[in-house]
């Protein structure tokens, strides 16, 4: 790791077992990792992995049962939350109601002493970064679920926390206006260069928003790293499964390098030990044809059209594969009989510790 006072937030061997038992089951098994001053990292993963707990154990609402937890280069690891400088989003955003929007931003710092007027500008100033300018006087009630987002979001900037954390901020949200939010806290956390933890088990909003992500899983650390490298060259099985729709297929690596795919054959860019491995390929990553050689043949099952592209579901030798394509001008038919192969991208070599990007030959 790099120096612990260069880091915003820096996780030391921490577990977190529940209750007093030493035999009970450990939330979180000895995780190690650091979040760089200035950047958002995501932690991922499906529910019961362990990611809500290490949020709540850098906010200090939870203690860990060993380990240590630093904060802006300060040892947190016994402090309280009120200690530790960081502002925590809900997905809930719990503002209170009989509070006007002005208010409702401006509390934490009442709370902590700071006069009436030299707040309010304060809050103000903060509504007026999150774009709710004009909006002083308005009820928690009266606003959109968007318009409530950007006041938690004000209320915790204003607090000029070393750290700000979002456990599931957007999952109350439309699609569209989810989309809206993530780039609106992206661009507010590089603008403003925040330290930022982020919880999701969405990965396309995790990507959309993160420098770095640490994908859990069972309380342990499956991978992390920055979104393409997670997404491009998974090191498992799991990480292969969670970070997109990558469906896997049994292939045999050969002593001269390559592995073989059913009847493709494909050059992993780093080396992979012979036998028995699996390639991990995305939708996204097949390539279809309407005649060729030297390439798999497959018979279309099911197609759905979704506006931009076309998914398609096909028979094979391989078993069913799921295709998404975006060529809007040759659209199959149900039945139609064509070849596949594979792109640079999307597809892996998955080992219980490694991968390879490939290129299909």
């Amino acid at each position: 790791m790099n120096n612990i006072e260069d880091a915003g937030i820096v996780f030391r061997n921490i577990t977190k077992r529940y209750g007093t038992d030493s035999s009970a089951a450990l939330a979180v098994k000895g995780i190690s990792f650091e979040v760089p001053r200035g950047t958002l990292t995501t932690i991922l993963g499906p529910s019961g992995c362990g990611k809500t707990t290490t949020l709540r154990m850098i906010a200090g609402l939870e203690s860990p049962t060993s380990g240590e937890i630093f904060i802006g280069g300060k040892d947190v690891t016994t402090l309280g939350p009120a200690q530790r400088n960081v502002s925590m989003m809900f997905q809930s955003y719990a503002l209170f109601p009989h509070m006007n929007v002005v208010e409702n931003v401006m509390y934490g710092l009442r709370m902590s002493g700071l006069a009436q007027e030299p707040a309010r500008a304060k809050a103000v100033e903060a509504l007026r970064g999150v774009g709710l300018v004009g909006y002083d006087d308005r009820l928690p009630s009266e606003l959109s679920g968007g318009q409530q987002q950007r006041v938690a979001l004000a209320r915790a900037l204003v607090l000029e926390p070393e750290v700000l954390l979002f456990d599931e901020p957007l999952s109350n949200l439309d699609a569209r206006l989810r989309r809206e939010m993530r780039e609106e806290i992206r661009a507010l956390q590089q603008r403003l260069s925040l330290t930022v933890a982020y919880v999701t088990h969405d990965q396309a909003e995790a990507m959309a928003v993160s420098d770095q992500i640490i994908v859990m899983n069972q309380g342990l650390i499956a991978q992390k790293g920055s979104p393409r490298a997670l997404y491009e060259t998974p090191h498992s099985e799991f990480v292969a499964g969670f970070m997109g729709e990558a469906m896997l297929f049994p292939a045999v690596a050969g002593a001269d390098g390559t592995v073989a795919l059913g009847p493709l054959v494909l050059r992993p860019r780093t080396a992979v030990t012979s036998g028995p491995v699996k390639v991990a390929v995305r939708p996204e990553a097949w390539r279809i044809h309407r005649q060729g050689a030297g390439m798999l043949p497959a018979r279309l099952d099911k197609r759905a059209y979704l506006g931009a592209v076309y998914e398609y579901t096909f028979e094979t030798a391989l078993g069913h594969i799921f295709v998404v394509s975006s060529d809007l001008d040759d659209v199959l038919a149900v039945g139609d009989e064509v070849q596949l192969s594979l792109g640079v991208h999307g597809v892996s070599v998955v080992g219980s510790t490694e991968a390879a990007r490939t290129n299909a030959e």
